[in-house]
Protein backbone atom coordinates (compact mmCIF):
# COMPACT_ATOMS: atom_id res chain seq x y z
CA UNK A 1 0.00 0.00 0.00
CA UNK A 2 2.76 2.78 0.81
CA UNK A 3 4.56 1.93 -2.19
CA UNK A 4 1.03 2.80 -4.65
CA UNK A 5 0.47 5.98 -2.25
CA UNK A 6 4.74 7.13 -2.49
CA UNK A 7 4.16 6.73 -6.21
CA UNK A 8 0.87 8.62 -6.11
CA UNK A 9 2.30 11.77 -4.14
CA UNK A 10 6.00 12.01 -5.01
CA UNK A 11 5.03 14.41 -7.32
CA UNK A 12 7.23 17.85 -6.84
CA UNK A 13 5.91 20.30 -4.13
CA UNK A 14 7.03 23.12 -1.84
CA UNK A 15 8.75 22.33 1.11
CA UNK A 16 6.90 25.29 2.56
CA UNK A 17 9.25 27.00 4.78
CA UNK A 18 7.55 30.28 3.71
CA UNK A 19 3.87 30.96 2.19
CA UNK A 20 3.12 32.05 -0.61
CA UNK A 21 6.83 30.51 -1.34
CA UNK A 22 9.83 32.06 -2.70
CA UNK A 23 9.02 31.90 -6.55
CA UNK A 24 6.15 34.07 -6.20
CA UNK A 25 7.49 36.73 -4.84
CA UNK A 26 7.89 39.74 -7.72
CA UNK A 27 9.42 43.01 -8.49
CA UNK A 28 6.72 45.39 -7.51
CA UNK A 29 8.14 45.71 -3.64
CA UNK A 30 11.06 47.34 -2.98
CA UNK A 31 13.71 49.07 -1.23
CA UNK A 32 11.42 51.95 -0.24
CA UNK A 33 8.51 49.23 0.96
CA UNK A 34 10.68 47.86 3.02
CA UNK A 35 12.32 50.92 4.52
CA UNK A 36 8.40 51.50 5.50
CA UNK A 37 7.86 48.46 6.78
CA UNK A 38 11.18 48.93 9.41
CA UNK A 39 10.13 52.05 10.61
CA UNK A 40 6.69 50.87 11.26
CA UNK A 41 7.72 48.16 14.01
CA UNK A 42 6.36 48.82 17.15
CA UNK A 43 8.69 49.32 20.25
CA UNK A 44 8.83 46.29 22.13
CA UNK A 45 8.45 43.67 18.66
CA UNK A 46 10.81 41.25 18.73
CA UNK A 47 13.70 40.51 16.08
CA UNK A 48 15.10 37.55 14.53
CA UNK A 49 18.26 38.19 12.28
CA UNK A 50 19.73 35.93 9.39
CA UNK A 51 23.04 37.00 8.27
CA UNK A 52 24.29 35.59 5.01
CA UNK A 53 27.91 34.66 4.09
CA UNK A 54 27.24 33.54 0.71
CA UNK A 55 30.88 31.56 0.13
CA UNK A 56 32.61 28.84 0.48
CA UNK A 57 36.01 27.37 -0.17
CA UNK A 58 34.73 24.43 -2.14
CA UNK A 59 31.41 23.39 -3.61
CA UNK A 60 29.39 20.67 -2.01
CA UNK A 61 27.53 19.16 -5.50
CA UNK A 62 24.28 18.33 -3.67
CA UNK A 63 23.95 22.00 -2.12
CA UNK A 64 20.88 23.83 -2.90
CA UNK A 65 22.07 27.22 -1.28
CA UNK A 66 23.16 30.82 -2.28
CA UNK A 67 26.94 30.23 -2.05
CA UNK A 68 29.55 30.60 -4.43
CA UNK A 69 33.33 29.13 -4.02
CA UNK A 70 36.07 31.46 -3.97
CA UNK A 71 40.17 30.61 -2.75
CA UNK A 72 40.52 34.11 -2.08
CA UNK A 73 39.67 35.92 1.01
CA UNK A 74 39.89 39.08 -1.09
CA UNK A 75 36.08 38.61 -2.12
CA UNK A 76 34.89 38.05 1.55
CA UNK A 77 36.63 41.60 2.49
CA UNK A 78 34.85 43.52 0.14
CA UNK A 79 31.21 41.30 0.86
CA UNK A 80 32.19 42.07 4.57
CA UNK A 81 32.39 46.07 4.00
CA UNK A 82 28.84 45.83 2.30
CA UNK A 83 27.26 43.41 5.08
CA UNK A 84 28.17 46.48 7.47
CA UNK A 85 27.04 49.31 5.46
CA UNK A 86 23.66 47.41 5.24
CA UNK A 87 23.64 46.07 8.84
CA UNK A 88 23.88 50.36 9.64
CA UNK A 89 21.23 51.43 7.17
CA UNK A 90 18.85 48.66 8.23
CA UNK A 91 19.22 48.85 12.14
CA UNK A 92 19.25 52.59 11.84
CA UNK A 93 15.73 52.28 10.58
CA UNK A 94 14.34 49.83 13.59
CA UNK A 95 13.05 51.26 16.83
CA UNK A 96 16.06 50.54 19.38
CA UNK A 97 13.52 48.98 21.70
CA UNK A 98 12.91 46.03 19.36
CA UNK A 99 14.79 43.36 20.96
CA UNK A 100 16.51 40.24 19.06
CA UNK A 101 15.54 37.31 20.39
CA UNK A 102 17.70 35.38 17.83
CA UNK A 103 20.49 35.74 15.43
CA UNK A 104 21.87 32.46 12.77
CA UNK A 105 24.44 32.93 10.59
CA UNK A 106 24.20 30.84 7.59
CA UNK A 107 25.83 30.09 4.11
CA UNK A 108 27.62 29.32 2.62
CA UNK A 109 30.15 28.94 4.99
CA UNK A 110 30.34 31.20 8.24
CA UNK A 111 33.48 29.68 9.16
CA UNK A 112 35.22 30.62 6.42
CA UNK A 113 35.57 34.24 8.45
CA UNK A 114 38.71 34.94 10.05
CA UNK A 115 38.59 35.11 13.71
CA UNK A 116 39.12 39.23 13.93
CA UNK A 117 35.98 39.51 10.93
CA UNK A 118 33.87 37.21 12.51
CA UNK A 119 34.10 39.09 15.98
CA UNK A 120 33.97 42.65 14.42
CA UNK A 121 31.23 41.58 12.54
CA UNK A 122 29.20 40.68 15.83
CA UNK A 123 30.07 44.28 17.28
CA UNK A 124 28.66 45.45 14.54
CA UNK A 125 25.22 43.75 14.60
CA UNK A 126 25.38 44.40 18.40
CA UNK A 127 25.85 48.08 17.62
CA UNK A 128 23.04 49.02 15.75
CA UNK A 129 20.49 46.29 17.17
CA UNK A 130 19.24 45.77 20.27
CA UNK A 131 20.46 42.33 20.70
CA UNK A 132 18.91 40.63 24.25
CA UNK A 133 21.39 39.27 26.60
CA UNK A 134 19.67 35.83 26.00
CA UNK A 135 19.54 35.59 22.52
CA UNK A 136 20.11 32.33 20.77
CA UNK A 137 23.05 32.78 18.29
CA UNK A 138 23.50 29.72 16.23
CA UNK A 139 26.21 29.70 13.27
CA UNK A 140 26.61 26.95 10.77
CA UNK A 141 29.83 25.23 10.45
CA UNK A 142 32.23 23.30 7.99
CA UNK A 143 34.67 21.45 9.98
CA UNK A 144 36.88 21.82 7.01
CA UNK A 145 37.32 25.58 7.66
CA UNK A 146 37.79 25.66 11.62
CA UNK A 147 40.79 26.17 13.51
CA UNK A 148 41.83 26.61 17.51
CA UNK A 149 41.27 30.84 16.94
CA UNK A 150 38.01 30.53 14.96
CA UNK A 151 36.81 28.17 18.14
CA UNK A 152 37.61 31.16 20.42
CA UNK A 153 35.83 33.75 18.35
CA UNK A 154 32.78 31.35 17.79
CA UNK A 155 32.48 30.89 21.80
CA UNK A 156 33.57 34.97 22.35
CA UNK A 157 30.93 35.72 20.24
CA UNK A 158 28.50 34.09 22.61
CA UNK A 159 27.13 31.12 19.91
CA UNK A 160 24.50 28.79 21.66
CA UNK A 161 23.81 26.41 19.13
CA UNK A 162 26.29 24.61 16.06
CA UNK A 163 25.30 23.31 13.33
CA UNK A 164 26.66 20.92 11.51
CA UNK A 165 26.53 19.08 7.74
CA UNK A 166 26.89 15.34 8.09
CA UNK A 167 25.03 13.79 4.74
CA UNK A 168 26.31 10.41 4.58
CA UNK A 169 29.67 9.34 6.54
CA UNK A 170 30.52 6.93 3.47
CA UNK A 171 33.19 7.54 1.45
CA UNK A 172 32.06 6.70 -1.83
CA UNK A 173 28.87 8.69 -0.95
CA UNK A 174 31.31 11.88 -0.28
CA UNK A 175 32.90 11.89 -3.52
CA UNK A 176 29.95 11.70 -5.43
CA UNK A 177 28.82 15.10 -3.81
CA UNK A 178 31.98 16.30 -3.58
CA UNK A 179 31.58 16.70 0.43
CA UNK A 180 34.45 14.67 1.97
CA UNK A 181 34.22 15.25 5.59
CA UNK A 182 35.11 12.37 8.21
CA UNK A 183 33.39 11.33 11.28
CA UNK A 184 36.77 12.32 13.12
CA UNK A 185 36.86 15.80 11.93
CA UNK A 186 32.98 16.22 12.61
CA UNK A 187 33.44 15.00 16.46
CA UNK A 188 36.19 17.48 16.79
CA UNK A 189 34.12 20.08 16.01
CA UNK A 190 31.62 18.75 18.37
CA UNK A 191 34.00 18.39 21.15
CA UNK A 192 35.26 21.62 20.34
CA UNK A 193 32.73 23.94 20.68
CA UNK A 194 30.88 21.94 23.73
CA UNK A 195 34.45 22.45 25.44
CA UNK A 196 33.75 25.82 25.13
CA UNK A 197 30.59 26.02 26.26
CA UNK A 198 28.09 25.90 23.33
CA UNK A 199 25.12 24.13 25.27
CA UNK A 200 23.35 22.81 21.64
CA UNK A 201 24.76 21.18 18.79
CA UNK A 202 22.37 20.56 15.59
CA UNK A 203 23.52 17.82 12.87
CA UNK A 204 22.00 17.67 9.70
CA UNK A 205 21.57 14.46 7.68
CA UNK A 206 20.62 13.85 3.94
CA UNK A 207 18.86 10.84 2.01
CA UNK A 208 18.33 10.05 -1.37
CA UNK A 209 22.13 10.89 -2.41
CA UNK A 210 24.26 8.92 -4.92
CA UNK A 211 25.55 5.82 -4.20
CA UNK A 212 23.19 5.64 -1.04
CA UNK A 213 21.47 2.52 0.22
CA UNK A 214 19.70 1.91 3.45
CA UNK A 215 23.31 0.63 5.15
CA UNK A 216 25.36 3.40 4.35
CA UNK A 217 22.06 5.32 5.94
CA UNK A 218 22.10 2.89 9.02
CA UNK A 219 26.04 3.47 9.52
CA UNK A 220 25.91 7.24 8.95
CA UNK A 221 22.83 7.53 11.53
CA UNK A 222 24.67 5.11 14.25
CA UNK A 223 28.30 7.27 13.62
CA UNK A 224 25.86 10.91 14.03
CA UNK A 225 23.95 9.38 17.34
CA UNK A 226 27.10 8.27 19.08
CA UNK A 227 27.85 12.36 18.94
CA UNK A 228 24.87 12.83 20.83
CA UNK A 229 23.29 15.85 19.30
CA UNK A 230 20.68 17.82 20.50
CA UNK A 231 18.72 18.03 17.63
CA UNK A 232 19.06 16.00 14.13
CA UNK A 233 17.83 17.41 10.53
CA UNK A 234 17.11 14.76 8.37
CA UNK A 235 16.49 16.52 4.70
CA UNK A 236 16.06 14.68 1.42
CA UNK A 237 18.50 15.73 -1.20
CA UNK A 238 16.82 18.35 -3.74
CA UNK A 239 17.91 17.48 -6.74
CA UNK A 240 17.05 20.67 -9.15
CA UNK A 241 19.67 21.07 -11.72
CA UNK A 242 17.88 23.63 -13.69
CA UNK A 243 18.11 25.97 -10.91
CA UNK A 244 21.84 25.11 -9.29
CA UNK A 245 23.99 24.14 -12.38
CA UNK A 246 27.03 22.51 -10.30
CA UNK A 247 24.21 19.68 -9.56
CA UNK A 248 24.79 18.26 -12.75
CA UNK A 249 28.30 16.90 -11.52
CA UNK A 250 25.88 14.27 -10.09
CA UNK A 251 25.01 11.16 -12.12
CA UNK A 252 20.81 11.01 -11.87
CA UNK A 253 21.64 7.14 -12.57
CA UNK A 254 23.41 6.78 -9.20
CA UNK A 255 20.07 8.74 -7.55
CA UNK A 256 17.73 6.28 -5.52
CA UNK A 257 14.32 6.58 -6.84
CA UNK A 258 11.66 8.00 -5.00
CA UNK A 259 10.81 4.41 -2.81
CA UNK A 260 13.93 4.31 -2.01
CA UNK A 261 14.35 7.51 -0.93
CA UNK A 262 10.88 6.78 1.01
CA UNK A 263 12.78 3.71 3.02
CA UNK A 264 15.63 5.58 3.76
CA UNK A 265 14.05 8.30 5.56
CA UNK A 266 11.80 5.81 7.15
CA UNK A 267 14.90 3.89 8.71
CA UNK A 268 16.67 7.19 9.94
CA UNK A 269 14.03 8.00 11.24
CA UNK A 270 13.19 4.91 13.30
CA UNK A 271 16.78 5.06 14.10
CA UNK A 272 16.27 7.99 15.77
CA UNK A 273 13.34 7.38 17.44
CA UNK A 274 14.91 4.24 19.06
CA UNK A 275 17.34 6.72 20.74
CA UNK A 276 14.83 8.57 22.62
CA UNK A 277 14.61 11.71 19.74
CA UNK A 278 11.09 13.00 19.20
CA UNK A 279 10.16 13.48 15.80
CA UNK A 280 9.20 17.17 14.84
CA UNK A 281 7.29 18.05 12.00
CA UNK A 282 8.52 16.26 8.48
CA UNK A 283 12.74 16.27 9.27
CA UNK A 284 13.87 17.26 12.53
CA UNK A 285 14.50 15.09 15.47
CA UNK A 286 15.06 16.33 19.05
CA UNK A 287 16.79 14.83 22.38
CA UNK A 288 12.83 16.12 24.62
CA UNK A 289 14.38 18.37 27.00
CA UNK A 290 15.10 20.78 24.23
CA UNK A 291 13.55 23.89 23.59
CA UNK A 292 12.10 22.49 19.77
CA UNK A 293 10.80 19.52 21.42
CA UNK A 294 9.78 21.92 23.97
CA UNK A 295 7.89 24.01 21.62
CA UNK A 296 6.28 20.96 19.62
CA UNK A 297 4.67 19.74 22.80
CA UNK A 298 3.06 23.61 23.63
CA UNK A 299 1.81 24.04 19.95
CA UNK A 300 4.11 26.60 19.25
CA UNK A 301 6.73 25.30 16.82
CA UNK A 302 7.04 27.49 14.03
CA UNK A 303 8.71 26.79 10.06
CA UNK A 304 10.72 29.27 8.73
CA UNK A 305 13.65 29.31 5.79
CA UNK A 306 16.06 27.40 8.18
CA UNK A 307 13.32 24.67 8.71
CA UNK A 308 11.46 24.61 12.38
CA UNK A 309 12.39 26.32 14.89
CA UNK A 310 10.75 27.96 18.33
CA UNK A 311 11.99 31.32 17.40
CA UNK A 312 8.70 33.21 17.40
CA UNK A 313 9.99 36.47 16.89
CA UNK A 314 7.00 38.48 15.57
CA UNK A 315 10.07 39.94 12.56
CA UNK A 316 12.73 38.16 10.30
CA UNK A 317 15.20 40.64 9.73
CA UNK A 318 17.50 38.81 6.64
CA UNK A 319 20.92 40.52 6.18
CA UNK A 320 23.47 39.59 3.04
CA UNK A 321 23.25 38.57 -0.50
CA UNK A 322 20.00 36.43 -1.19
CA UNK A 323 18.59 37.19 2.30
CA UNK A 324 14.86 36.96 2.63
CA UNK A 325 13.02 38.86 5.69
CA UNK A 326 9.26 38.55 7.03
CA UNK A 327 7.95 41.70 8.56
CA UNK A 328 4.51 41.79 9.71
CA UNK A 329 3.64 43.53 6.07
CA UNK A 330 5.02 40.74 3.99
CA UNK A 331 8.28 39.36 2.35
CA UNK A 332 11.11 41.07 0.71
CA UNK A 333 14.61 39.67 -0.63
CA UNK A 334 18.06 41.35 -1.50
CA UNK A 335 19.67 41.02 -4.01
CA UNK A 336 21.20 37.31 -5.19
CA UNK A 337 23.95 38.09 -6.81
CA UNK A 338 27.16 39.68 -4.35
CA UNK A 339 27.79 42.26 -7.07
CA UNK A 340 24.72 43.62 -7.37
CA UNK A 341 24.02 43.56 -3.76
CA UNK A 342 27.25 45.54 -3.06
CA UNK A 343 25.96 47.90 -5.52
CA UNK A 344 22.61 48.07 -4.33
CA UNK A 345 24.04 48.58 -0.76
CA UNK A 346 26.18 51.42 -1.46
CA UNK A 347 23.06 53.38 -2.73
CA UNK A 348 20.58 51.96 -0.04
CA UNK A 349 18.79 48.99 0.63
CA UNK A 350 19.60 45.84 -1.39
CA UNK A 351 15.54 45.02 -1.96
CA UNK A 352 14.93 43.82 -5.25
CA UNK A 353 11.55 41.94 -4.84
CA UNK A 354 8.96 40.84 -2.33
CA UNK A 355 5.57 40.06 -1.43
CA UNK A 356 2.88 42.10 0.13
CA UNK A 357 0.33 40.12 2.31
CA UNK A 358 -3.07 39.39 1.53
CA UNK A 359 -5.60 38.49 4.41
CA UNK A 360 -5.96 35.13 2.22
CA UNK A 361 -2.38 34.77 2.53
CA UNK A 362 -2.53 34.86 6.52
CA UNK A 363 -4.68 32.70 7.09
CA UNK A 364 -3.44 29.66 4.47
CA UNK A 365 -0.02 30.51 5.73
CA UNK A 366 -1.11 29.67 8.86
CA UNK A 367 -3.36 27.02 7.99
CA UNK A 368 -0.16 25.10 6.18
CA UNK A 369 2.44 26.25 9.16
CA UNK A 370 -0.10 24.19 11.37
CA UNK A 371 -0.56 21.55 9.12
CA UNK A 372 3.29 21.01 8.52
CA UNK A 373 4.19 21.57 12.16
CA UNK A 374 1.65 19.41 13.95
CA UNK A 375 0.30 17.47 10.95
CA UNK A 376 -3.02 18.78 12.29
CA UNK A 377 -5.14 22.34 12.14
CA UNK A 378 -8.05 23.42 14.33
CA UNK A 379 -10.86 24.93 12.40
CA UNK A 380 -12.45 26.83 15.80
CA UNK A 381 -8.92 28.43 15.71
CA UNK A 382 -8.73 29.30 12.53
CA UNK A 383 -12.38 30.70 12.63
CA UNK A 384 -11.12 32.96 15.93
CA UNK A 385 -8.24 34.60 13.94
CA UNK A 386 -9.91 35.09 10.42
CA UNK A 387 -13.82 35.23 11.06
CA UNK A 388 -15.58 34.85 8.38
CA UNK A 389 -13.11 34.52 5.67
CA UNK A 390 -12.71 31.13 7.21
CA UNK A 391 -15.53 29.73 5.74
CA UNK A 392 -14.72 29.00 2.12
CA UNK A 393 -11.34 27.22 3.56
CA UNK A 394 -13.00 24.84 5.50
CA UNK A 395 -15.48 24.35 3.12
CA UNK A 396 -12.36 23.50 0.98
CA UNK A 397 -11.07 21.28 4.18
CA UNK A 398 -14.49 19.59 4.10
CA UNK A 399 -14.42 18.69 0.79
CA UNK A 400 -10.92 16.63 1.12
CA UNK A 401 -11.69 15.02 3.72
CA UNK A 402 -14.93 13.83 1.74
CA UNK A 403 -12.70 12.93 -1.04
CA UNK A 404 -9.96 11.49 0.67
CA UNK A 405 -9.91 7.71 -0.71
CA UNK A 406 -6.40 7.00 0.67
CA UNK A 407 -6.80 7.80 4.53
CA UNK A 408 -4.95 10.58 4.87
CA UNK A 409 -6.60 12.72 6.55
CA UNK A 410 -9.61 12.72 8.96
CA UNK A 411 -11.74 15.25 10.61
CA UNK A 412 -12.54 15.15 14.79
CA UNK A 413 -13.97 17.23 17.21
CA UNK A 414 -13.25 20.06 14.90
CA UNK A 415 -9.72 19.52 14.01
CA UNK A 416 -8.69 18.40 11.06
CA UNK A 417 -5.57 16.00 11.57
CA UNK A 418 -3.50 13.76 9.32
CA UNK A 419 -3.01 9.96 9.98
CA UNK A 420 -0.26 8.34 10.48
CA UNK A 421 -0.60 6.93 6.39
CA UNK A 422 -0.97 10.95 5.48
CA UNK A 423 2.01 12.39 7.61
CA UNK A 424 4.83 11.58 5.22
CA UNK A 425 2.46 13.01 2.41
CA UNK A 426 1.98 16.47 4.16
CA UNK A 427 3.53 18.66 1.88
CA UNK A 428 0.95 17.35 -1.02
CA UNK A 429 -1.90 17.83 1.40
CA UNK A 430 -0.75 21.67 2.20
CA UNK A 431 -0.21 21.85 -1.72
CA UNK A 432 -4.30 21.40 -2.08
CA UNK A 433 -4.82 24.36 0.13
CA UNK A 434 -1.87 26.32 -1.61
CA UNK A 435 -3.87 28.42 -4.50
CA UNK A 436 -0.32 29.67 -5.94
CA UNK A 437 0.43 26.04 -6.54
CA UNK A 438 0.97 25.52 -9.96
CA UNK A 439 1.09 28.79 -11.00
CA UNK A 440 3.87 30.44 -12.56
CA UNK A 441 6.96 28.65 -13.79
CA UNK A 442 8.08 27.39 -10.32
CA UNK A 443 9.94 23.99 -10.49
CA UNK A 444 10.27 22.18 -7.05
CA UNK A 445 11.86 19.00 -5.90
CA UNK A 446 10.13 15.80 -5.20
CA UNK A 447 7.91 15.66 -1.86
CA UNK A 448 9.34 12.60 -0.79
Amino acid sequence: MHDTLVEKYSRPTPRYTSYPTAPHFHDGITAAHYSDWLTSLASGHTVSLYVHIPFCDRLCWFCGCATKQTNRYHPVESYLAALKTEIAAVGNLVDGDCPVTALHFGGGSPTMLEPADMLELSRMLRRHFNVAPSAEISVEMDPNDLTGAKYDALAEIGVTRASLGVQDFDIRVQRAINREQSFEQTRAVVEAMRQRGVRSVNLDMLYGLPHQTLETIENTADQLLSLEPDRIALFGYAHVPWMKKHQRMIDEEQLPGVHERYRQARRAAELFADHGYQRIGIDHFARSDDTLAGAHRGGKLHRNFQGYTDDDAQALIGLGASSIGKLPQGYVQNAVATGDYQRRVEEGLATVRGLELSEDDRMRGWLIERLMCDFAFSSQQLADRFGARADGVLREAETLVATDEDGLIEKADGDYRLTETGRPFVRSIAAQFDPYFGKGIARHSVSV
